[in-house]
């Protein structure tokens, strides 16, 4: 999927350092918490191995072999029931307010729904407002407390939305 030159993909081994630095440095530029938050996630550095499984997928936003974020799905850690997550959807400045994020939600979705899920859940942060705002607009509804235990417990906003 190709918009403004921007091609949505899914994730390489080639794309893991790159990537890692992107959400790292769009964490940073939020002035997000290092700890209890993606950043501080083991498998940041190896995103593509942890994608593997065959109900799970991440998908990079590439131009002219520089990544500028990214998104994916996968089983919600810790939970007994069909939910996933939407995970590590972070866009570096370059890729927002152009309608990549719509373009994102609709595939990550899409695919959540293909693997039989039945609800998809996130964790957010407070001030990541453009994000909450695409979120509620696709139709997550804000929760009371968290779901699962994703170790993200810097993270103190949760949605979940039906599929």
């Amino acid at each position: 999927m190709t918009l403004n030159n921007f091609i949505i993909r899914e994730i390489i081994a080639e794309d893991n350092p790159k990537i890692a630095k992107a959400i790292r440095s769009i964490l940073i530029e939020f002035g997000a918490p290092k700890v209890g938050t993606a950043y501080a996630d083991t498998a940041l550095d190896t995103l593509s191995e942890n994608y593997t499984n065959k109900k799970s997928i991440y998908f990079v936003i590439e131009k002219n072999g520089e990544i500028f974020g990214g998104a994916g799905i996968k089983k919600l850690d810790n939970y007994k029931g069909n939910i996933c997550e939407l995970q590590k959807m972070y866009f570096k400045p370059e890729a927002r307010g152009i309608g990549l994020g719509s373009k994102m939600m609709d595939i990550c979705l899409q695919k959540a729904k293909e693997f039989g899920f039945e609800s998809c859940y996130l964790e957010t942060l407070p001030y990541m407002e453009g994000a909450r705002k695409l979120y509620r607009k696709t139709g997550f509804k804000d929760l009371d407390a968290p779901m699962g235990d994703t170790g993200h417990y810097s993270c103190n906003l949760w949605m979940l939305k039906n599929l």
